[in-house]
């Protein structure tokens, strides 16, 4: 049973009727010195329960304030992830042998990205470098084949430039996500390289939002961890980075692990609906974002289930009666030695039932 917290008026109600206990001819009114003084002290005491309250919740990381949960965490030798800047390859175009500086700065959508490391441009008039995001974040990622525009192309080197690819870009870790590896840790301690252990050793790494453990996927003695970063792809660095941390960490004899991505498969949708009271403009924008949200909870592996895509369009209201042309079934992702298919949302087409 909860220990009552009393309010202020609560508090100075007891002190008043002590007070009356006592000497049953004092004034107690609201404006009586005795009122004045008991209403002071309540909301002292007041202060002090809930001080105290307070007090309690920091003594457990899931209630505990920022402060307290980054101690909590530091005595199991956790600390927060910090941001990481988006990461991939930017294509330049320009003469046969032009020279091309390592921190080349381009523009995409408001956003700036920088060349990493030297290169020169080939004969057929283009050149591959690497590069990433100027500031962490989410911000930095872009679709593949972006156009970017360089701010000062070198000598012989054009102001077009493409964004290959730009990804693995995450926030700093929340709070929520650090609770989460904390109470992890916790509830499953280490084993000496379990599932568990390889899970936790891949999100130890900044970038890595989520892992995903395929023990014995390749054969006998061979472990695969399968990470995203923010919902998306991870980068090659982040890819990198998980694979030496776990290598460090991994049982002598468990050599043969591997850290890979997900391999994204699209899954066309294709709805239509009956209406009344409601257009098909207003379901299109009401169900959409409900759509996205289901497929970006889908894990790599895991089954879409076509009846919950039907209960989402059911659930709207207005939505008198309800037909999938696509997916046509349950879409079951492969998952081999070879890839662990991720289904994304692709082509979303919402039309009127006939």
């Amino acid at each position: 049973m909860a220990y009552p917290l009393l309010t202020m008026a609560q508090i100075r109600a007891d002190m008043l009727r002590d007070i009356r206990n006592l000497l049953p001819e004092a004034d107690v009114g609201p404006d009586s010195d005795y009122f004045i003084r008991a209403t002071s002290v309540a909301s002292a005491v007041e202060g002090l329960y809930q001080h105290q309250a307070w007090m309690v919740r920091q003594i457990f990381p899931d209630t505990a304030d920022h402060d307290y949960l980054l101690q909590h965490a530091r005595l199991r030798g956790l600390e927060p992830k910090p941001a990481v800047a988006a990461s991939g390859r930017m294509l330049l175009r320009g003469n046969p042998g032009s020279p091309i500086p390592a921190g080349v700065q381009g523009k995409w959508a408001e956003q700036l990205y920088v060349s990493r490391a030297v290169g020169l441009i080939a004969a057929d008039g283009t050149a591959t470098v690497a590069a990433s995001a100027a500031l962490p974040g989410l911000a930095g990622n872009a679709s593949d084949d972006s156009r970017l525009e360089l701010l000062a192309p070198p000598p012989g080197v054009q102001s077009a430039a493409t964004l290959l690819e730009m990804r693995g870009g995450v926030e700093e870790e929340s709070d929520a996500e650090l609770l989460a590896r904390l109470l992890d840790l916790i509830r499953r301690p280490p084993a000496g390289g379990n599932v568990h252990d390889y899970r936790r050793w891949a999100l130890e790494v900044p970038g890595v939002s989520a892992a995903y453990v395929y023990p014995l996927r390749r054969g006998l003695g061979t472990v695969d961890i399968i990470i995203t970063a923010a919902g998306g792809l991870p980068s090659a660095a982040t890819l990198a980075a998980v694979q030496t941390h776990i290598d460090t960490l991994r049982p002598v004899t468990a050599k043969h692990s591997l850290v890979a991505a997900p391999t994204v498969r699209l899954v066309d949708v294709e709805l239509q609906l009956s209406l009344s009271g409601l257009t098909l403009e207003q379901a299109r924008l009401q169900l959409t974002p409900q759509l996205q949200t289901r497929f970006a909870q889908l894990a790599p592996g895991e089954v879409l289930i076509r009846s919950q895509l039907e209960t989402l369009a059911s659930s709207l209201p207005g939505v008198v009666d309800r037909r999938i042309v696509l997916p046509a079934a349950n879409v079951q992702p492969l998952v081999n030695e070879q890839r662990v298919e991720w289904l994304r949302l692709g082509r979303l087409d919402i039309k009127a039932m006939p």
